[in-house]
């Protein structure tokens, strides 16, 4: 077997040459994990084994272009790369520590870092169509179901939904994300931050609210994940936003994308109690242990790694975050020993006594900031390029 020192590399350009994509495409494979880029030593290029690339080479479907399939959305609002989370270049870690939510919302629309002047509100009218159809729903209905009903009932009731401008499709962000606040509360508040207003839908703890501040950033955007990826589809037909939000919201509603936090913090209930017990329990049933690895990062989460770092400030947060530290000692390999966001919000739900399905709700929230982001990039793409086209038959 060839020693590592025998590798060849590559650069981007090189890489995107052979793979006949763009360069930006290179560094949307890095973030899914279908490449790996080699650090250099003075960490301004960037460089890929040319094994790597040319397995790539052979799995992609001739003919694929830089058109036609999710592997080949580019995008310039996330990346994630060495373990490392980037908002349109911007560390998350640098962003939580300086900016509110709804500057790095700005971020993610515009490009700009800047708060927006106004709050995010929505008119008497939708705002009393929307609490109809979520006041209809049944005392079981989770809050996720909420916000579904919400968004699906505003689209209907705005006239003005096909506004696809970037002029529109902001003024429809600021009543999407009124409408989901109002949703998940009886009595909202109505005026204050993104974080304020949404801490009296999740528990009856003293608010803390640069802690949730720090949540929603943390899950604002994230590559293109499942949800992400549903809402670019819609929104390549020309879906208005209420559309491709709902088209993301569906996507999440699922075991292995929103539910996940849900599950996490139902293992973390009892591993609180027992954590070897618990995890005896998840390995005799089978299956991953919720809330720990990831696809993606190797050797840590970063989401995770600034949440749960936060978290230990907080005396109500260490029977959770002890639990953690136990069940990372015991496990077996650093992969599976990775706690990951869903976990780190399980920890958050644990400390502030909030309900089981609060975390699937403060991720909607959030990651409504990032499927708006992608719906504006996409506007700008070719329109139905997602499309999948039959081959002409023999004639």
């Amino acid at each position: 077997m060839a020693d590592e020192s025998d590798a060849r590399y590559l650069t981007t350009a090189e890489v995107a040459d052979r793979l006949d994509i763009k360069p930006a495409t290179v560094y949307a494979y890095v973030s899914r994990g279908l490449l790996t880029k080699v650090p250099t030593s003075d960490r301004r290029g960037s460089r890929f084994r040319e094994d790597e690339v040319s397995r790539l080479a052979r799995g992609r479907r001739p003919g694929s272009g830089p058109r036609g399939t999710v592997d080949d959305i580019t995008t310039e609002i996330s990346l994630l790369d060495r373990d490392e989370l980037y908002y349109r270049g911007h560390n998350v870690a640098d962003l939580v520590a300086a900016h509110r939510v709804e500057s790095v919302a700005n971020l993610l629309w515009t490009g700009e870092l800047s708060t927006p002047a106004t709050q995010f509100t929505a008119p008497p009218e939708i705002l009393a169509a929307t609490r109809a159809a979520v006041a209809a729903l049944p005392a079981q209905a989770r809050l996720s179901d909420r916000l579904r009903v919400a968004v699906a009932v505003a689209g209907a009731t705005d006239r003005l939904r096909f506004d696809l401008s970037p002029e529109g499709v902001l003024r429809t962000a600021g009543i999407l994300l009124a409408v989901e606040l109002d949703a998940l509360t009886p009595t909202p508040p109505t005026s204050g931050t993104l974080a304020e207003r949404l801490w009296p839908a999740l528990t009856d703890h003293p608010p803390n609210i640069p802690l949730l501040d720090t949540v929603l950033t943390l899950l604002a955007d994230h590559g293109l994940a499942v949800s992400t990826v549903a809402a670019r589809v819609a929104a390549s037909a020309r879906v208005h936003p209420y559309g491709t939000v709902s088209a993301a919201l569906g996507a999440l509603d699922s075991q292995y994308h929103g539910g996940a936090s849900t599950l996490a913090h139902r293992f973390l209930t009892d591993a609180i109690t027992d954590p070897l017990g618990a995890v005896s329990e998840r390995l005799r049933l089978g299956g991953p242990l919720p809330g720990f690895g990831h696809l993606i990062y190797q050797q840590t989460d970063p989401r995770a790694d600034l949440l749960l770092t936060t978290l230990r400030t907080i005396p109500a947060a260490t029977p959770a975050l002890n639990a953690i530290d136990t069940l990372k000692s015991q496990l077996a390999t650093p992969l599976v020993a990775l706690p990951n966001i869903d976990l780190a919000l399980a920890a958050l739900m644990h400390t502030y006594n909030m309900p089981p399905d609060a975390g699937e709700a403060i991720f909607a929230l959030a990651r409504t900031l990032g499927w708006l982001a992608h719906t504006l990039e996409e506007y700008t793409e070719p329109p139905m390029r997602f499309r999948p086209t039959r081959p002409q038959a023999p004639q």
